[in-house]
């Protein structure tokens, strides 16, 4: 399969639909796919849920898809810093699934692997651990945490070869 294409937009065709989950790779502001973002904002695809460790910043980013509605909402680590985002979850306009970092990146890791579901100490006695199975091992209480599993994946790549795809520093995979 042929994973390059001239444009953002090509890319895009015939692969985004309304309701996806997809996975948006960089951290923070850092090695995001902005034309990747830019052309899902240009499809107007909505409904999304979006997996990110942020949710972009006021016109930018992310922020992008917020400002259009595209998206009904995110699984993130980190929204600290978007204002339009705190409007829409305040409002009850915007769902959040809030992940602690280290278990959202093995959420996808695993899923990706096809594990249905791992242990985890973090977020044991909080909200986190809210409706979760709790089981003690070697004295010590794991909750369960669902991997998951996404309609589209993308990264940030300055290289990438036919064969053997990103041939540098990639911020996620790309399928």
């Amino acid at each position: 399969m042929n994973k390059l294409f001239p444009s953002a937009a090509k890319a895009l065709e015939g692969v985004v639909k309304d309701g996806q989950l997809l996975a948006v790779g960089g951290f923070g502001l850092c090695g995001i796919p902005e034309a990747l973002i830019e052309a899902l904002k240009d499809s107007q695809a909505k409904n999304l849920t979006v997996i990110s460790n942020n949710a972009g910043v006021d016109g930018f980013g992310l922020g992008k898809l917020l400002e259009t509605r595209q998206i009904k909402k995110m699984i993130s680590s980190y929204v600290g810093e978007n204002k339009e985002f705190e409007r829409q979850y305040l409002a009850g306009e915007l769902e959040l699934e809030f992940t602690p970092q280290g278990t959202l990146a093995e959420k996808l890791r695993s899923g990706g692997a096809g594990i249905p579901a791992f242990f985890t100490k973090t977020g044991v006695g909080t909200m986190v651990a809210e409706g979760k199975e709790l089981r003690e091992f070697d004295g010590e209480m794991s909750l369960t945490a669902k991997s998951m599993s996404w309609s589209v994946r993308w990264c940030l790549t300055s290289r990438w070869s036919r064969r053997t795809g990103p041939t540098s520093p990639a911020t996620c995979s790309s399928a």
